[in-house]
């Protein structure tokens, strides 16, 4: 299983970033974004289900982010608008084995390799 994390960069406050991530040797799996700030622990993003049809957030996020994915393309998407200096932050995607959405790390069995995100004030 591999995972392809990309579309990082840098941002101005209020900007937007899409982030995308394809996987391949696994499908129909549930996938989750995570991200580490320097100095600080991992920190859940947003999590979407095989279907697509449930998703999560952090308390963080919400009402700014987008989570979502192409079956077709088995990648996940994560649309990110008014972004913040707060935002930036090493952005890893992962794939979970079970059929619902999770927040918890330890859930998650792959991870991509990460892609940066810095939003600059």
């Amino acid at each position: 299983v591999q995972l392809q994390a990309s579309g990082g960069g840098l941002a101005q406050a209020g900007g937007s970033l899409r982030l995308s991530c394809a996987v391949s040797g696994l499908t129909f799996s549930s996938m989750g974004w995570f991200r580490r700030a320097l100095g600080k622990e991992r920190e859940f993003v947003a999590a979407i289900s095989w279907s697509g049809r449930r998703t999560g957030y952090g308390d963080s996020v919400k009402g700014r982010f987008t989570i979502s994915r192409d079956n077709a393309k088995n990648t996940v998407y994560l649309q990110m608008n008014g972004l913040k200096p707060e935002d930036t932050a090493v952005y890893y995607c992962a794939v979970t084995s079970t059929l619902i959405i999770t927040t918890k790390e330890n859930e998650y069995d792959y991870w991509g390799q990460g892609t940066q995100v810095t939003v600059s004030s």
